[in-house]
Order: C-alpha cells, then sequence, then structure tokens
C-alpha cells in the first residue's frame, strides 16, 4: 500500500458512528441494565459503571479523532485500539456473572458422558513432552496473531470490505461476552483446582454455587518450559479470570476469522493465506484443551457459533452497508 495513502483525508469520509460502535454502546448499556436489575447481589456498581464510561468515552474519542483528520490511517486506529479493549471487556464478563450458580458441574458432566473422561485433565498429563506442549502454546499464542491478521489483510489489501471484517470480528466478541455474562462456566483450569483432581478422576462433580466470586486460584499451565509456554504464562497472569469457558470464544472468534480468511483467499484468488492460517487454527483448537483453558465440549461448542455468528453479522452489515 502507498504509505500517501493511509494519511490522504477522505472526501466522503464516514460522518456518524460505525455499526460495530454502536454495538459496543448497545453492549454497555445492556449489561449495566442487567447489574441494575441485580443490583443488590453486586458490592461493585460503580466499578461496572465506570470502566462502561471509560470504555464508551474512548469509542467516542476514536470517532472525534477520525472526524478531526478522516483517513485510513485514523480508521485503522479506530478499529485497532478497540481490538485491544477487548481485553478490558472480557474480565467484565466475570464481575457480572460471578454473582450466579457456576456451571461447570453441569459442562464436567458433560464432558464425562461423552468421552468418559476428562480431555482437559489427560491430554496434558499424557503429553507432557516439550515437542507437544510448545507446538499447544504456540497454537494458542498464535490466537493474538490471528485477531490482528485478518483484519490487517484486509486493510491492506481489500480496504473496500475493512469495516465490514472489523464489524464481523468485533460484534462475534460481545455475542460471546453476552453469552458469558449469563452462563458462568469456568473452566478446567479453575474448576479442577477448586474440586480438586482425586475428585475430578473419580467423575465427582460438585456444584460450586458462588465460590468462584471470592476465589480464583487455578492449576498450573502444563507442559515443558519454552518460550511459547512463557509467552501464554504472561497473557495468562495479565487477564485471565475464571470466566468466559463455555462455549470457548478462543475457538468461537478464530472460526470467525477462518470464514473471514477463506472469503479474502476467494477474493484474492490466492490460498497463500490459508498456508499458515489453518495449522495455527488447528492447533489452536487443541491447545485450549491442552492447557485445560476449556473443556473439550467447549471447543466443540466453538466452532458452531463461530460459523453463525460468522452468517448472522455478515447479513447484518449487509443490510446496513456503511455509506460515507
Amino acid at each position: 500500500m502507498d504509505i500517501k495513502k493511509l494519511f490522504l483525508l477522505e472526501k466522503k469520509a464516514t460522518k456518524g458512528l460505525l455499526p460495530h460502535e454502536w454495538v459496543i454502546i448497545g453492549y454497555a448499556v445492556l449489561t449495566f441494565c442487567f447489574v441494575l436489575i441485580g443490583w443488590e447481589s453486586y458490592s461493585n456498581i460503580s466499578a461496572l459503571a465506570w470502566t462502561r464510561v471509560k470504555l464508551v468515552g474512548a469509542t467516542l474519542a476514536l470517532w472525534g479523532i477520525y472526524r478531526l483528520a478522516p483517513c485510513r490511517m485514523s480508521m485503522l486506529l479506530r478499529i485497532v485500539v478497540q481490538l485491544i479493549l477487548l481485553g478490558e471487556w472480557y474480565p467484565d464478563t466475570y464481575e457480572i456473572n460471578k454473582v450466579l450458580p457456576n456451571l461447570d458441574h453441569v459442562v464436567a458432566q458433560w464432558e464425562q458422558n461423552i468421552f468418559n473422561m476428562q480431555p482437559g485433565q489427560t491430554f496434558s498429563e499424557t503429553m507432557p513432552w516439550w515437542w507437544v506442549s510448545e507446538p499447544m502454546h504456540l497454537g494458542y499464542g498464535s490466537y493474538y496473531f490471528l485477531l490482528g491478521g485478518i483484519p490487517l489483510l484486509y486493510f491492506l489489501h481489500r480496504y473496500d470490505e475493512f469495516l465490514r471484517t472489523s464489524f464481523i470480528v468485533l460484534s462475534a466478541f460481545f455475542a460471546f461476552y453476552l453469552f458469558f455474562d449469563l452462563m458462568p462456566v469456568t473452566g478446567p483450569q479453575f474448576y479442577f483446582e477448586a474440586v480438586g483432581l482425586d475428585k475430578i478422576r473419580e467423575g465427582i462433580f460438585p456444584e460450586m454455587g458462588t465460590y468462584f466470586a471470592t476465589h480464583q486460584e487455578c492449576l498450573p499451565i502444563p507442559g515443558a518450559d519454552g518460550p511459547f509456554k512463557a509467552f501464554v504464562q504472561i497473557m495468562h497472569d495479565a487477564g485471565e479470570r475464571p470466566t468466559a469457558a463455555f462455549p470457548s470464544s478462543h475457538v468461537g472468534a478464530s472460526t470467525v476469522l477462518l470464514m473471514l480468511a477463506i472469503r479474502f483467499c476467494r477474493k484474492q484468488k490466492s490460498w497463500t493465506t490459508m498456508y499458515w492460517f489453518m495449522p495455527l487454527y488447528i492447533l489452536l483448537c487443541f491447545s485450549t484443551v491442552y492447557i485445560k483453558a476449556h473443556y473439550a465440549v467447549d471447543a466443540m461448542a466453538g466452532i458452531p457459533f463461530g460459523i453463525v455468528f460468522y452468517f448472522i453479522l455478515a447479513a447484518i452489515y449487509d443490510r446496513i452497508k456503511v455509506k460515507g
């Protein structure tokens, strides 16, 4: 791309908020209304309100920057910052759902009924070797690369579909977050630690109620030490919470990105992108179970959820397509 084009002022700049920005504002208002309904259960309403003020304020500020200098670079900033701010919205799901009864015992029992074991427990225990764990951690860590990489490909090579792509990706995350707000499942790394591995091996899955409202202890990240495991550990320590396990948004969002990657390849008439995307996608799907972030059923559910979200959001955008 010609660098000059990045800063060339657009003659027909988009004046109003973008569709994904309305989604963000709508999510902020809807979830805070949910909190207000059950306000007696929350001790941190002011913090939840302040989070929404900050993030909606950031959204409006990004719109203001673009209006001052409407160009491709300010539009890119408008999207990239929202992708980064997903890291603020994710732990917010924990703050909302921690007052609800935990449902890990239900999902763990599904797992047991299907596999007659807990894959999240046995996978890493039977394959702790470096040559297995490092590819698994590479796959899990590649999530962040894929999340930024696919929108960037559209920005650089198919700018006419960049806003469409951004809407689908960002809106899919908030669809997942809304689901997590109402379905508190922590995943094996938190639930197994709370219950005890001995009981898990015996197929005992007790209800935990609101235990995780005050406990965030989790199992250590499995596998041999290596650079990719170290990266996953850093990301885990930075923002992991006992929330958002079912369905797996790692798998679901990556499936949305897969659908966008396929569309990109078709439009470009070249499948080069899939040569690196598919291996990382496959590793990511398995890695979520390997590191005990998700039950196998979480990962399995993430795929159809991602496909459905993609087609619904694509259809919505195509009906409300942004015009200059």
